[in-house]
């Protein structure tokens, strides 16, 4: 079971297998990745996930990332209980790879949960609407879940270092991609598109 691995520089965490989408593009739809099969078992304790950690040791890595196969704020608790000891123990640059709907997920507002804990949060914006959205994202809130991750990502811009929004490189017009860029603009986040891979 993969609960921890390594790309380029960074250490990410595979911290569950449970996400609120099911996205056309997702690479835990077409097979092992690159990393291996990061499907789980079962869901790894805190204490579990942070021995991983440790016996990586931190000080090898650049940034942690929060990012497998599933959707991080599944765990939204485990997850800031694991970056608060990583931030008791290092410096390292914290992000968490997240399509956005921890609101939805939790029943409740959660920017706050993110205060002193995180560098960056990464949003999977992905479209330019809510229907062209869940037209491939396959959200289980259905078109809301576009709305509720732009809102988010607005409300998590002051607790965090920056906020990016992100697309896939091919799965847009051209005039979709300007119009998520104008939407990063609105709320204060950084725009990028990603490779497909």
């Amino acid at each position: 079971m993969i609960i921890t691995y390594e790309h380029g520089n960074g250490l990410y965490i595979n911290l569950t297998n449970h996400c609120s989408n099911r996205c056309d593009f997702c690479v835990r739809s077409h097979g092992d990745t690159i990393y291996g099969n990061l499907w789980l078992d079962r869901e790894p304790s805190v204490d579990e996930v942070w021995q991983s950690i440790t016996q990586r040791g931190l000080e090898n890595y650049s940034e942690v990332v929060f990012c497998g196969y599933g959707e991080p704020t599944e765990r939204l608790a485990d997850m800031c209980e694991l970056a608060r000891r990583i931030r008791q123990t290092s410096d390292i640059q914290i992000r968490v790879n997240t399509n956005g709907q921890s609101d939805l997920i939790n029943g409740r507002p959660t920017a706050k949960d993110f205060d002193g804990l995180f560098d960056v949060v990464s949003i999977s914006l992905n479209n330019s609407d809510g229907e062209k959205y869940d037209a491939v994202c396959h959200s289980r809130f259905g078109v809301g879940a576009y709305d509720a991750l732009v809102r988010f990502a607005s409300n998590v811009r002051p607790y965090v270092g920056k906020v990016v929004l992100s697309v896939v490189d091919t799965t847009l017009t051209e005039e979709d991609k300007a119009i998520c860029a104008e939407t990063a603009k609105r709320v204060g986040a950084e725009f990028r598109v990603r490779e497909y891979i």
